[in-house]
């Protein structure tokens, strides 16, 4: 059996070209180009999958990726040292948000190694966090992912907090959730099981394209049927009747639903909100 031959030169440096020549090119010649790169082993799947996901990376918002409020892990500014740690040691995360519950406002941040390190020294004293306080990055829910992510390197920051246009806390976004909106997700041994449907507390919801019907109709009450799907992606896809692009919407039995990131194959993420609450919003609007 022969080996398969690598592209020859000049069919490398056309599609290459095609690639990353974007000025004035179309999206779908773009992806048709993605296509026959990895046709044509260019690149691998992996590698088409994280330039999609570069494409579709500024359209998204920090909304559309953000933990929402009530997934917060913040401590109280009150805590004592043992409520710290207990919190720490539960959580396994390294950088947490200090809580002032009077205002509702975050005073900074401050990270595990710290409280570790007074806890080597064998220190007798209360742990005063307000000593290790570093500044929070404080960001608007619409600001696109690729300036976020610029303000990160900038400021050196792995976190943010997200305020609301009432200047409010409405979440919290990290380095890794922008960081995977193009390479995927990223987990470790601590990592727990994520649901499949966040309630942004707006009338939205964020969705895990793979959510079953079933839980679906578990979670919004209803009785979607299973007949022709069982994901929700299914659903959307056969409401399209096409693989649908970024950022496309439509209205379903009852909810509209809005694809955030896809990819030549699947469909990843979906914010989905009742119809009639997008009616009663865009009411308001005009």
């Amino acid at each position: 059996m022969s080996e398969e031959k690598p592209p020859s030169k000049p069919l490398l440096r056309r599609l290459i070209s095609k690639i990353f020549n974007q000025t004035l090119k179309p999206r779908a010649q773009l992806m048709k180009a993605l296509e026959e790169a990895e046709d044509n082993l260019v690149i691998d799947p992996y590698s088409r999958s994280v330039i999609e996901g570069a494409m579709q990376f500024e359209s998204l918002k920090v909304r559309d990726v953000m933990v929402p409020k009530s997934k917060i892990i913040m401590i109280n500014s009150e805590a004592t040292t043992s409520e710290l740690l207990k919190v720490m040691v539960s959580s396994y995360h390294s950088r947490f948000p200090i809580h002032n519950q009077e205002n509702d406002t975050v005073l900074g941040l401050i990270l595990a190694k710290d409280l570790l390190a007074h806890f080597a020294r064998d220190e007798k004293d209360e742990f005063n966090y307000r000593e290790y306080l570093r500044d929070a990055l404080s960001v608007p829910e619409s600001k696109p992912l690729g300036e976020l992510l610029r303000e990160f390197q900038q400021n050196k920051s792995h976190m943010a907090v997200v305020l609301d246009e009432y200047g409010e806390i409405a979440g919290l976004v990290t380095l890794e959730d922008v960081l995977e909106q193009i390479v995927g997700e990223i987990e470790d041994e601590h990592d727990q099981e994520e649901d499949n449907i966040i309630d942004f507390g707006d009338g939205r919801y964020l969705l895990q394209a793979n959510t079953p019907i079933t839980e679906f109709n578990e979670y919004f009450d209803v009785s979607i049927s299973t007949q022709d799907s069982d994901t929700v992606a299914g659903l959307v896809i056969s409401g399209f009747t096409f693989m649908p692009e970024q950022m496309s919407e439509i209205s379903l039995q009852g909810f509209h639903f809005k694809v955030l990131k896809t990819d030549s194959r699947r469909i990843h993420l979906i914010e989905v909100q009742r119809a009639q609450e997008v009616v009663d919003s865009n009411s308001a609007t005009n």
